[in-house]
């Protein structure tokens, strides 16, 4: 049974007794696998195999672990089936399926999860729906047998008749897609806004972006998926495990490749941006965007707390969230490019339209964003309008794939120096690998002490100007590349 990203094992026992004929199943079950009894009686029958007219116990163990979902009707009707043949199951083998009435193997939610947490506990061989099968054989060294009905299934436990396994090709790597729908090299202008959409994606720094309606916000932030280097292959497959956990892989692609683009609408609540529900905490859109981009538009038309439970993950790179059922633990290590208007009508400090907020209603809508939300993030940019007639004019910008080449040369380097990007390091491995030179320093010290700069801001910005000296090929930091760092840290974008 799955626990987030965590495998729980069940093992279910059947017992034939003498006596009045009945279907017993314990083991706190949910109402989901109380359920099954009818659909596993109808399953066994319809399958043509025999159900025992005998009382009839199935036990589901360990007895304090709450059981849910649709999962345990294969192991169930496995049980009574080799119950009834006075056989036992195969040593380290788990079943996985849901049933239907005429004993056909149905797809279940979670079977990459569930094969990576059984291979982990020692399993050697899975059955699982045959429509499932080319996910769980991602797993190495795990035997997969495809399941197309309950009969094939009994039939090979009693030597009848054997299940081919289920082999994969080599997982191949990520490609990147050539046509882009959004390609930097229709903004017009926006060399600011341009540069710092490089330094994120070269280092995985997160992105604030202010201004009018209309500057290009939303533009800029969906061409950063467009400059980031494909996925590598453990990536992939723990963005995988995410998506077969909700459900969300399409057919025939039992592999995610693509860098996921969320940009949840703001009225999302709570549980849909971090995670939760009933019982155990579903994940939420910062894990759905793991290893990818969480866009927030209208940033401070977000609920306070949900913005506030950003916190946590922004640092972490993943959530914990505690339910009735426990507590779950998701990846979330997401690029966040969030945008915002500088007051409620969205034209503070535009040369052109006149603002018509009062000083009392800006300043309410800026305090939606809270001081220690800003400071998580790395990058913050004011975007300006474009003037209207170099909109028909042909663009004069660098493409996404030009930028993507810069990018991808700036990632390997922090790989190959330290086996992550810039925006992980910590303070101690930041002194060690990204050392400053006496006047980059003087020159960090000098301006983070004259405008008061937190502790976390003074290491953010000096995360920022290593990822600029590699996208620049340098060894090591230089002032320039300390000046454009604050720049980005100390820009007022609120205005």
């Amino acid at each position: 049974m799955l626990a987030g990203l965590h495998v729980r094992r069940v093992e279910v026992q059947a017992d034939i007794a003498n006596g009045k004929p009945g279907f017993a199943l314990v083991g706190l079950a949910t109402t989901s696998v109380k359920e099954a009894r009818e659909r596993v009686r109808a399953a066994i029958k319809n399958s043509g195999l025999q159900f025992p007219p005998k009382r009839l116990t199935v036990n589901l163990a360990p007895a304090e672990m709450r059981k849910e979902g649709s999962a345990l009707d294969m192991p169930i009707a496995v049980a009574i089936t080799l119950a009834g043949a006075g056989k036992r199951p195969p040593p380290r083998t788990a079943f996985l399926g849901e049933l239907a009435l005429d004993g056909a193997v149905r797809h279940v939610d979670g079977v990459l999860v569930a094969a990576l947490g059984l291979r982990k506990l020692g399993f050697d061989r899975i059955f699982v729906p045959a429509a499932d099968a080319s996910e769980a054989a991602l797993v190495d060294g795990l035997v997969v047998t495809p399941c197309a009905s309950l009969k094939t299934v009994v039939d090979d436990l009693l030597g009848i008749s054997i299940i081919e396994p289920h082999v994969n090709g080599e997982p191949a790597p990520g490609t990147q897609d050539d046509t882009l729908e959004h390609d930097l090299a229709e903004v017009h202008g926006q060399e600011e806004a341009r540069r710092a959409l490089e330094i994120a994606a070269a280092g995985g720094h997160h992105l604030l972006l202010s201004g009018p309606p209309g500057a290009g916000k939303t533009m800029l932030a969906r061409c950063l998926p467009g400059i980031l280097p494909p996925l590598e292959l453990a990536e992939a497959l723990e963005l995988t495990q995410v998506r077969s956990l909700l459900g969300d892989l399409a057919a025939g692609r039992p592999l995610e490749w693509t860098r996921p683009f969320r940009a949840p609408h703001h009225g999302i609540s709570m549980a849909g941006l971090i995670g939760g529900g009933s019982g155990v905490a579903q994940p939420g859109e910062i894990s759905r965007a793991n290893h990818g981009v969480l866009f927030l538009d209208e940033l401070a038309e977000f609920q306070t707390p949900v913005l506030q439970a950003l916190r946590q993950p922004l640092e972490a790179g993943r959530v914990t969230i505690t339910r009735s059922a426990g507590s779950v633990v998701y990846p979330a290590m997401f690029t966040l490019v969030a945008a915002t208007n500088p007051c409620p009508c969205g034209w503070a400090g535009d040369p052109v339209r006149t603002c018509r907020c009062t000083p009392g209603a800006i300043d309410s809508y800026q305090r939606r964003l809270s001081g220690p939300l800003l400071d998580r993030i790395d990058l913050k940019v004011s975007v300006r309008r474009v003037r209207l007639d170099t909109l028909a004019s042909e663009p004069t910008g660098e493409g996404s794939r030009a930028v993507r080449d810069r990018v991808v040369a700036a990632r390997r380097r922090q790989l190959d120096r330290q086996g992550f990007l810039n925006a992980q390091l910590k303070p101690a491995r930041l002194r060690k690998l990204a050392g400053l030179e006496p006047a980059p320093r003087r020159a960090l010290e000098r301006w983070a002490d004259q405008k008061g700069l937190t502790a976390r801001g003074f290491h953010r910005a000096w995360r920022v100007a290593r990822t600029s000296a590699d996208l620049d090929g340098a060894e090591n930091i230089g002032e320039r590349h300390i000046l454009e760092a604050l720049g980005y840290r100390l820009q007022d974008v609120a205005a």
